[in-house]
């Protein structure tokens, strides 16, 4: 059975939404200046051999509409590449990696490309999930319970099912980190002390040449080039974060200072079987050595990496201790403190160069740009395993386990 092999990454820059760098940039054109960096560093590779452009979008429609992933395969001049646009929300661009990875083992192809996009900035009223007349009335009695327990103080969360309630996948991601926290027990303190690490991690990465390396620049309609992340800011302090206020709940514990912003921003990665890679010659980057994907109640969804993580690592036949580098999506530090506590993750392998507190979440993009980043920090820092995993709206949870191999 050939092995899935990762043989390119490329990124763009984070833009931060509505007033960020890339706000002017239309989501197809991005996502075909990505791809198009990703090949050119494959120049063995004919794009004839590629079999499917597998596109992530969190939140498909508007200008992210359409099946953006075949539109895009057009825009570059490629009318023989079918392109398909996939969302698992936040996952969206690892479910794409894990439909290549299961196409090359099924013997169903040899050369995929796996991209992720989210331009928030572009969002028109069609891609709104929060649309209150197209959301299914089974879900009324969850989401007047939510808003109920939003409005108030010291709220505490408990399964609704216990109450007869369906719980609400509608929920807003705010309001399941708050959920989260209290249920875990989770502290405010511990929450801004998490988003601090993110920055001064992200900052000192910065400083070493971390993030330059995944890094291509994109150039804006006005002409200016965009070379670097908007989000990482420099001598975050503690004292300064927790001055912030609460954004979801008037006694919440979620700020802008400990949970990721609205973010611009797309990936790609070039997956191809191993017997293709030596064929053409190629060193791959790195093997996929499993996957999973597991859901929960939507409205607890930040623990999602944990049954993920442990499907995967147990479909790679390797524990917790086995993986020299975890990148946990930080969507909210409310959700990963929990998630690699009850993993018995060692914070010293954990997001070792800052997270998406820092560096920023553009649902789509986000399962490409952590594998890109995951490669890179196992390069940078001579490791071997590595483990990519996050929470997934709607009740999710998805990882996936990868090797270095160069």
């Amino acid at each position: 059975m050939p092995e899935a092999v990762i043989v390119s990454t490329a990124r763009s820059p984070i833009g931060r939404a509505f007033k960020g760098s890339l706000k002017d940039l239309r989501p197809d054109d991005i996502t075909a200046t990505i791809i198009q960096a990703a090949l050119a560093k494959v120049p063995e590779l004919d794009p004839r051999d590629i079999e499917d452009l597998m596109l992530g979008c969190g939140l498909p429609g508007g200008e992210q509409g359409s099946n953006l992933g075949r539109i895009v395969a057009v825009q570059m001049g490629m009318d023989h590449l079918p392109g398909t646009t996939i969302t698992r929300y936040c996952s969206s661009s690892l479910q794409t990696t894990r439909m290549a990875l299961h196409a090359i083992k099924a013997g169903e192809g040899d050369v995929f490309i796996s991209a992720g996009v989210e331009m928030v900035s572009r969002f028109t009223k069609g891609n709104s999930d929060s649309l209150p007349d197209t959301h299914n009335p089974l879900f009324a009695d969850a989401e007047a319970r939510t808003a109920e327990v939003a409005a108030s103080e010291g709220a505490s969360w408990h399964d609704p099912r216990e109450d007869g309630i369906v719980p609400d996948p509608y929920i807003a991601m705010g309001q399941t980190a708050e959920n989260l926290a209290r249920i875990k027990g989770v502290t405010r303190q511990d929450m801004d002390e998490f988003g601090v690490r993110s920055q001064n991690l992200a900052e000192e990465a910065i400083k070493n040449g971390f993030w330059e390396r995944e890094i291509t620049p994109v150039t804006t309609p006005d002409g200016t080039v965009v070379s670097k992340d908007d989000g990482p800011r420099a001598g975050v302090t503690l004292e300064g974060v927790q001055g912030l206020k609460p954004v979801f709940r008037p006694d919440g514990l979620v700020t802008a200072g400990n949970c990721c912003p609205l973010n611009d921003g797309a990936a790609a990665v070039v997956i191809m079987s191993d017997t293709k890679a030596r064929e053409l010659g190629l060193t791959p980057l790195a093997r996929v050595v499993s996957t999973g994907v597991t859901g929960l109640s939507p409205e607890i969804m930040g623990l999602g990496p944990v049954e993920a993580s442990k499907q995967a690592l147990g479909r790679a036949g390797l524990t917790v201790d086995d993986i020299d580098l975890f990148e946990i999506n930080e969507a909210f530090a409310a959700q990963v403190i929990p998630s690699y506590r009850d993993l018995n993750i060692p914070l010293e392998k954990l997001n070792v160069n800052g997270g998406a507190i820092a560096v920023g979440h553009p649902f789509g993009m986000t399962g490409a740009r952590i594998t890109g980043t995951l490669i890179n920090s196992l390069q940078f820092h001579d490791k071997q395993f590595g483990l990519e995993t996050m929470c997934v709206g709607g009740g999710q949870g998805m990882a996936m386990v990868i090797e270095r191999l160069s």
